[in-house]
């Protein structure tokens, strides 16, 4: 019955999660009212996040230019969903901001314009069956996020913005010659136009394409899109833009971008596994994830900065999914998508809260922040669920996914399993001693109150919880299915 209305239906789904944000920027762009601009950006991100749970009942569909397959569908509805429940935290959370003069309407103008900017290009990027088009996606989504990172202002947003807007046109350049080279390669052998940069033609035909060259390409690309991932030691700008920017930014980069510039890595990879006498790509993530790992779990215990300190905790969960993935086989990919997963809700989730904090004590610095269990009791509930959430305590969804993966990597490369455990119990050990620090003892700095909604870091959370005990059959499939796919 689903089906068949979202057959009658006069534009596809696909169409309509690009379409929609797509019309909202303009919009929102010209409105300058904060109240009218926050409630139309909530109402184009609950009709992007309808028409993504509408592609869960369509066939699965291919064109030149945009795909529907089991890769990508929940992952649509994944990003959809954390960009409304964060469009919803942000109507409130920067109200707060102009209220207390930490911004001003006129640096505000187009927050929601290039909040909707930056949805569309990460949808498009997922959708994507052209990896040209694919590249523009992950092009607008970076731009759209540089101009929020340095919306306060202040010397250090306006650094922070630069960096992430020079690391990342670089590794963006880098990810553009990658995709020139694979252009080049599968053009000699699917011939020259559109069909050529088509992902599933490309995969199709991996076994008859020049294997040095898809090795050279994918080089390219791993810096490239590995700089959008995150990854030690192309993370450089991630720190600063999550410090520096507003928070729901923070909840939206580390949720959603991360996972876009991953996907498309993956997508590549997939290339690669079809010619076995290409570089090994799996020992390369392997590789590459546990260094992001180890130095971030390194790295949490000099942090002072509360925001900081979860920017590396994202670095750390990214490195995690990329060795799930180097890998390979199809319980570590299984593993490695529900890292993904449950890293967006959590991670996100812990923003919320962290913006919370910032408002109700008036300050990032860890030094200055404490005894929230005594100021703001529900607020330390959510912040330490989703801490331990987070570092894959029990019954959360990430040590499901961890659980998972260290299961898998020991009976395939146990060494390196000692040291994949080693970095999750440095990570541990920083995380829960700042909570420990923020939550309880004498309290510290101000205790202002809460305004901004404490509704989506309950409903992640939550989430999260359901997932860590129970996984929905159809989402097992999904998952097993594009593990399947991954090789």
């Amino acid at each position: 019955m689903i089906a068949e209305l979202v057959a009658a239906l006069p534009v596809s789904p696909s169409t309509l999660v690009l379409v929609v944000p797509t019309l909202a920027v303009p919009v929102l762009a010209v409105i300058s009212g904060y109240r009218t601009s926050a409630g139309l950006n909530v109402l184009a991100s609950g009709l992007t996040l309808a028409a993504a749970l509408m592609l869960l009942a369509m066939p699965h569909a291919r064109g030149d230019f945009l795909i529907v397959d089991d890769f990508n569908i929940f992952l649509v509805v994944l990003t959809a969903f954390v960009g409304f429940t964060t469009s919803i935290y942000s109507a409130s959370y920067i109200g707060h901001e102009l209220e207390t003069g930490k911004l001003t309407p006129a640096f505000l103008r187009f927050y929601h314009a290039m909040y909707q900017a930056m949805m569309g290009a990460m949808n498009l990027a997922l959708l994507s069956n052209n990896i040209g088009l694919m590249w523009v996606g992950l092009e607008v989504a970076t731009l759209a996020t540089v101009m929020m990172v340095g919306i306060y202002r202040t010397a250090e947003a306006i650094e922070a913005a630069w960096k992430y807007f020079i690391l990342g046109s670089v590794g963006i350049g880098l990810a553009f010659f990658g995709t020139i080279l694979i252009y080049m390669v599968s053009s000699s052998v699917i011939g020259s136009g559109v069909p050529a940069m088509a992902w599933d033609e490309i995969v199709r035909n991996a076994a008859l394409l020049d294997p040095k060259l898809l090795s050279l390409a994918f080089v390219f690309l791993l810096v490239g899109y590995g700089t959008k991932v995150g990854l030690a030691p192309f993370h450089a700008w991630l720190p600063d833009a999550h410090a520096e920017g507003p928070t729901p930014i923070s909840a939206v980069l580390s949720g959603l971008l991360l996972n876009v510039a991953l996907y498309a890595l993956l997508r590549f990879k997939m290339v690669l596994a079809g010619n076995p006498a290409t570089i090994d790509v799996g020992a390369i993530l392997t590789t590459l994830g546990l260094v992001s790992l180890v130095f971030a779990g390194f790295m949490l215990y000099r942090r002072r900065d509360i925001k900081r300190l979860f920017a590396y905790s994202s670095i750390e969960h990214m490195g995690i999914a990329t060795f799930a993935f180097g890998i390979g086989g199809p319980l570590a990919n299984f593993a490695g998508l529900l890292h993904m997963t449950m890293h967006s809700l959590v991670k996100s989730a812990i923003f919320f809260a962290v913006g919370h904090v910032a408002q109700a004590k008036g300050t990032q610095r860890l030094a200055d922040i404490g005894g929230l269990s005594s100021t703001h009791p529900v607020l330390a509930v959510g912040f330490a669920l989703g801490v331990v959430a987070i570092v894959g305590l029990p019954p959360f969804g990430v040590f499901m996914s961890e659980f998972l993966l260290v299961s898998t990597a020991f009976s395939r490369q146990p060494i390196l399993t000692v040291v994949l455990i080693a970095g999750l119990v440095l990570a541990l050990g920083a995380l829960l001693m700042r909570m420990q620090q923020v939550v309880f003892g004498e309290p510290r700095g101000r205790s202002e109150p809460v305004k901004a909604s404490y509704v989506p870091l309950f409903v992640h959370l939550l989430l999260a919880l359901i997932a860590g005990l129970w996984l929905p059959e159809a989402l097992v499939r999904w998952f097993r299915g594009v593990a399947a796919l991954l090789g």
